[in-house]
């Protein structure tokens, strides 16, 4: 996840969807970071792809949030080859556990504190 900064996705104007990806990978997950970065070039290609943000504890657990315009941006991405490739080599390879909860957002706002 090379390009990715520690500035959060400004709020969107709803409604939009999330997708909400928790897990925990296991200790030998060689090739994991390549195959995050590709899938972070690809998922930018979906029309509808709005932004993702990105947090890991100290602990292993890791949370991705996708945010897309509609449903369909997300069956898409859901049905990407390359994506499903790399879903099936996480469950073989990569993670020790992981859930995705998928949700419409119909409220959004942001804060940022004035610099200077």
């Amino acid at each position: 996840m090379s390009d990715h900064s520690d500035v959060p996705v400004a709020a969107h104007e709803p409604p939009y969807y999330v997708a909400v990806f928790t897990s925990v990978r296991r200790e030998d997950d060689a090739g994991y970071g390549e195959t995050a970065e590709r899938m972070e070039e690809l998922v930018r290609e979906i029309p509808g792809y709005l932004g993702m943000d990105h947090a890991r504890t100290p602990g292993g657990l890791a949370i991705t949030v996708g945010y897309f315009r509609d449903e369909d941006a997300i069956k898409e991405w859901s049905a990407h080859a390359e994506h499903r490739a790399a879903q099936k080599r996480g469950r073989a390879d990569w993670y020790e556990r992981y859930t995705l909860h998928v949700a419409k957002v119909e409220r959004s706002h942001g804060f940022e504190r004035a610099r200077g």
